[in-house]
């Protein structure tokens, strides 16, 4: 078999893949994975894996295989990575999100950081190590997941249901969102995720009594669920320091840090700061309202959309504080619901990922931090898995990376890539 260069074909990989059009509104009505879960197939066959694509709806597919271990005996290890992207405005980026252009030293396009690059360098990681004969120390199962960015419902969440097979003897997983770096005054530091903030997209509505809008009324539900939202989007939620936000500042700062200095610390942290800011506590943003049809009725019902974050370990907390703030003549549901997952930042995985960091890019060190979003590996949590976010990348100092997800210009240095693959490589050989 003809070697395959990693580093060499990682960017095409990237551009390939941004090229390919899987945007993801969360109406399973755009044009769902397939071509590029073909496409990802196709790159792993060329490479002698047996690659399985597993459709959970006309258009939504995933992309498994599993990569033989020299011991197969060992636990296996997840390696995954999404292949949709949210969707994007064209007139306000520099270069088409679809062009995958390679411009200023970046590959740009939707998708760029989340997350057809580190798609891309498994990829090429893989695509090398096995056309060299080089198996890793234990089984890896490669997972190429549908619509993360709307919940995994025909993704993570499917294939943890539907298809568990897939997952026989995997207890460790390692995907998004980590691994990238930040320079600070300590130095450079490369964030791991080792802990997720659970997700509660919650439906508000009150009900009241209709009628002419010159009337009296005091059973008026635009007033009812007006006055919860305001309860709700100006509460100030306490400072909870989870193990994970505290062993990041240890990591950091050299200290432990006390819950009332803790936005202090965090001011601190320059670009860091919004991310970290984000996971010292609970959070409940109003983003959506919807009441009337006519300016001079007064309708029955009111509703509104609320996005709720909750740390590890406080969901209890959360919810109660939740009803508390409603009063008595709201209700809630969920639109989505779905769990926090935090993982200690020790043992033989974390190693590997430190050692294969560090041996790249010397004097640089890892930490663990808390995501304020989520991944597909709340779904592998249910099945027994621990995981982190690694997608390693060396980043210019002046790259608002946090910045690009979701963002306008999303765009990953080429350099990014190719460290990205280089460390990759090692890891899998140290895990």
């Amino acid at each position: 078999m003809t070697p395959r260069y990693g580093e060499d074909e990682v960017a095409e990989l990237c551009r390939d893949l941004i090229r390919i059009d899987s945007v993801n509104a969360g109406d399973n009505a755009g044009p769902g994975e397939r071509e590029a879960a073909e496409y990802v197939a196709g790159k792993l066959s060329e490479v002698g894996l047996e690659p399985r694509i597993l459709e959970s709806d006309p258009g939504r597919a995933n992309v498994v295989a599993r990569v033989e271990g020299a011991d197969p005996s060992r636990d296996a290890l997840v390696l995954h990575g999404h292949l949709d992207v949210v969707p994007f405005d064209a007139a306000d980026w520099t270069h088409h999100p679809l062009s995958g252009e390679i411009a200023d030293g970046c590959v740009w396009g939707r998708g760029a950081v989340d997350m057809k690059d580190m798609d891309a360098m498994i990829l090429a990681v893989m695509r090398q190590r096995l056309s060299e004969g080089r198996r890793p120390p234990r089984d890896v199962v490669l997972v190429f997941t549908a619509d993360e960015e709307a919940g995994g419902h025909y993704g993570a969440q499917w294939l943890a249901e539907r298809h568990p097979d897939v997952f026989e003897g995997c207890t460790e997983a390692v995907g998004e969102v980590g691994g990238f770096s930040v320079t600070t005054e300590k130095g450079r530091l490369y964030l791991i995720e080792a802990a997720e903030k659970g997700i509660a997209w919650m439906r508000l509505t009150a009900k009241g009594r209709a009628g002419h809008g010159s009337m009296l009324n005091d059973d008026n539900a635009v007033t009812e669920l007006a006055e919860a939202v305001g309860r709700i989007g100006r509460h100030k939620w306490p400072v909870r320091l989870t193990p994970t936000v505290q062993a990041f500042f240890e990591e950091v700062f050299g200290t432990e840090i006390k819950a009332e200095d803790a936005e202090a610390a965090v001011a601190t942290l320059g670009p860091l700061a919004r991310m970290i800011g984000a996971t010292l506590r609970n959070t409940t943003n109003p983003t959506m309202l919807q009441a009337g049809y006519k300016a001079n009725v007064i309708p029955q019902i009111a509703s509104a959309h609320v996005d709720g974050r909750f740390l590890p370990g406080y969901e209890d907390e959360f919810f109660q504080t939740v009803d508390e703030l409603l009063g008595p003549n709201v209700t809630r549901e969920f639109v989505y619901h779905d769990v926090a997952v935090e993982t200690p930042f020790k043992g033989p995985l974390v190693k590997a990922m430190a050692d294969a960091l560090h041996e790249e890019d010397p004097g640089s060190r890892a930490v663990p931090y808390t995501l304020s979003g989520g991944t597909d590996l709340k779904a592998f949590s249910r099945l027994g898995i621990s995981g982190y976010g690694f997608a390693p990348l060396r980043l210019p100092e002046d790259l608002d990376f946090s910045g690009m997800f979701h963002g306008v210009d999303e765009r990953v240095p080429v350099d990014s890539l190719r460290f990205g693959v280089r460390v990759l490589d090692r890891f899998l050989d140290y895990c």
